[in-house]
């Protein structure tokens, strides 16, 4: 099914950049765009998850630098027959933490230094596990590619924007005070950001139930997870992210914009609500007890 997600997200990209350099270009902008295209989905299936950890400062830590955490998620992954995934700290006082990588075999785990101050042993453990849960359900994948072309989407927007204050459109000759022309430009300069969200909200949601379940028995201490994700939200409702973006937040475990004070942020939530997926935790903690 991710496959199938994948490369229909990347036909679109595909689509929307062609109709972009057609707006802008005509054949000509059709043309560079479609070259664009192949270079970006090329890059969005290589290279998405190193694009999205250097974004964010990410730096890879040894056995030596980093003894516990590394030592923790070496555990967990030999304890669910996975490949051990490489292991990043950022440099952010905010608790949070979010997986990458096309595969198993390539899959990384990022964490703050916040969260590691933040958090016990044991609710760090079911963090980890629940983004070992993402790399092991194969989502991983298809998060950071939607992070990527929800950047292309905003950028467009952005581009569109600047190119209706300015007068720029079609240079092959068509009216652009017509209708399609005000179709183009709304759905450029509205709907395509709301486009990206929407693709957003609707993967992470599923998959975030999914790998707080698959979490929470890797860690076998659902609870400690359901603690550790209470905690995260009380920080991000409080404080946001200064190097959050609304294209890459479905990526971490908890939305680091939560408090953004965005009514966009919170109609279009990218995540389930912390008290559901808390509540379905505990759920399973009596179902494991038993």
């Amino acid at each position: 099914m991710n496959s199938i997600k994948t490369t229909a997200l990347l036909a679109a990209l595909t689509g929307l950049l062609l109709a972009v350099g057609s707006f802008f270009g005509g054949a000509k902008g059709m043309t560079i765009m479609f070259v664009v295209a192949i270079l970006m989905n090329f890059g969005s299936y290589w290279y998405s998850d190193k694009i999205v950890l250097n974004m964010y400062g990410a730096r890879q830590v040894t056995p030596q630098e980093a003894p516990e955490l590394v030592r923790m998620v070496a555990n967990l992954a030999k304890k669910t027959n996975m490949p051990m995934p490489k292991v990043f700290i950022m440099d952010t006082d905010m608790p949070n933490a979010f997986a990458t990588g096309r595969n198993p075999e390539n899959g990384a785990v990022a964490v703050t230094t916040g969260i590691m101050r933040a958090l016990s042993y044991e609710e760090l453990e079911g963090v980890v596990a629940h983004e070992l849960a993402h790399i092991k359900n194969r989502d991983t994948l298809i998060s950071t590619i939607v992070a990527t072309i929800a950047g292309v989407i905003t950028m467009i927007a952005n581009m569109a924007q600047w190119a209706a204050i300015f007068g720029a459109g079609r240079s092959d000759g068509e009216d652009n005070d017509g209708i399609a022309g005000i179709v183009e430009f709304v759905f450029l300069i509205v709907l395509a950001p709301l486009a990206a969200t929407l693709i957003q909200m609707g993967i992470s949601r599923s998959r975030e139930y999914q790998a707080d379940a698959t979490g929470g028995v890797m860690c076998n201490n659902p609870l400690a997870l359901a603690s550790a994700l209470k905690k995260i939200e009380y920080y991000a409702q409080h404080r946001v992210m200064a190097q959050a973006t609304p294209a890459t937040s479905h990526m971490f475990i908890v939305n680091p914009l939560s408090g953004a004070g965005n009514w966009m942020v919170s109609l279009f939530r990218t995540h389930p609500a912390t008290e559901q997926r808390v509540a379905k935790l505990e759920e399973l903690a009596v179902t494991i007890r038993k």
